[in-house]
């Protein structure tokens, strides 16, 4: 495999469709694998002590696939035992409980699924171009980042971003 080509025992999502655990865990899971790590990011009902009632993800998809892709990459330069990368992440509008996010690694061993897991989704919330939008009890909202872009209105999103 070359350079800048997935592998394709991997699988990268962006969906408005509810994330399904039991879906990205068999899509990880390997027969040389005796760990499965699956992190599952659900929306809270509150940040710093401010009541949350939802959030809206909004994404740049091409490039988030591709910095996805990457951390697989990545993952592999750094435990070459990792045999399958799954990451799925949520847009548009989800309520308290619902999961934003499923990151799942398969390896031979426990430590390096861990560790690996942790990286990915570390790696994805620092350079994801992913917002989020926390709409609170108070009927105020904020766009805030969870990648590497400034938190603002997603530019070309203000009118994607009205509710009908």
């Amino acid at each position: 495999m070359s350079e800048g080509t997935p592998d394709p025992r991997d699988r990268f999502v962006l969906t408005f469709a509810p994330l399904v655990l039991a879906e990205v865990y068999d899509l990880a899971a390997d027969p040389a694998s005796g760990a499965v790590v699956v992190m599952s990011g659900t929306v809270r009902d509150q940040t710093d002590g401010k009541a949350v009632v939802s959030l809206e993800y909004q994404a740049y998809e091409p490039m988030a696939l591709r910095i996805f892709a990457q951390i697989a990459a990545d993952l592999r330069r750094q435990w070459p035992m990792v045999k399958r990368v799954v990451i799925y992440h949520r847009t548009g509008h989800l309520t308290i409980g619902e999961i934003s996010v499923l990151v799942a690694v398969s390896c031979p061993h426990r430590a390096e699924a861990f560790a690996a897991c942790q990286y990915a989704i570390d790696t994805l919330k620092h350079n994801a171009p992913i917002w989020k939008k926390e709409h609170w009890a108070d009927g105020s909202s904020s766009w805030v980042s969870i990648g590497a872009c400034e938190p603002h209105e997603p530019a070309g999103l203000q009118a994607a971003s009205v509710s009908s």
